[in-house]
């Protein structure tokens, strides 16, 4: 199994990607975790992509598909994986349906959660990011047990720079822009389907499950 969960920034990918990799068994992949690791661990990639990040640059799609790459060749992605947030590029998703062709490893389905830019301004200003293990929450829809404090690890939690009012606006316009047209490519190659991200936290991840079935 090989799925991908796209959608806008705020559309609740992560949120849901978690409960879907606990119910089929199978890891997520987010690129923002897979940064972490390896800048934290100091590797090869994780250099590389430092060295970008740090003189402002936008690290290349061939960097980004390599870390991605490494990880999708660990063991514990050998039974399926639901890729969250990655592809963002044309050029990644290229490089991601090249990869499954030359591996073996079909490319199952493109689930987009489908979001209005109105509803996800308070959805991004409300989100809260742990700064260890990268696990998102929400002030008022999925709030941790003890402020500030990650459920999963115990880390801190906090809101992002990113998620701030005054840059939400920029992330969106960036998003349609550059990401939107990932799914133009996954959808000519009848990959794609759209589901309503509008409603309870388990109304969304129901209709997931059977978008996925």
């Amino acid at each position: 199994m090989l799925l991908v969960l796209f959608g806008p920034p705020g559309a609740g990918k992560g949120t849901q990607a978690a409960f879907l990799c606990e119910e089929l068994g199978v890891p997520q992949v987010a690129t923002g975790d897979i940064f972490r690791k390896h800048l934290k661990e100091g590797t090869a990639l994780g250099q590389l992509a430092r060295s970008f990040i740090e003189k402002g640059q936008l690290v290349p799609d061939e960097v980004v598909w390599d870390l991605v790459e490494n990880r999708l060749s660990e063991e514990d992605c050998a039974g399926g994986v639901l890729l969250d947030g990655f592809p963002r590029s044309v050029r990644q998703a290229e490089l991601l349906v090249s990869w499954s062709k030359r591996v073996e490893r079909k490319l199952d389905s493109v689930v987009a959660l489908e979001v209005a830019d109105a509803h996800l301004l308070p959805r991004l200003t409300g989100r809260r990011t742990c700064l260890n293990c990268g696990g998102t929450y929400h002030v008022e829809y999925n709030p941790t047990a003890e402020d500030g404090v990650c459920d999963r690890c115990g880390g801190e939690v906090v809101q992002r720079s990113d998620d701030t009012a005054e840059t939400v606006q920029k992330r969106l316009s960036t998003y349609h822009d550059q990401t939107a047209p990932v799914l133009d490519y996954f959808d000519d190659l009848g990959l794609v389907t759209r589901i309503d991200g509008v409603g309870k936290i388990r109304e969304i991840t129901e209709r997931l499950r059977l978008a996925i079935a």
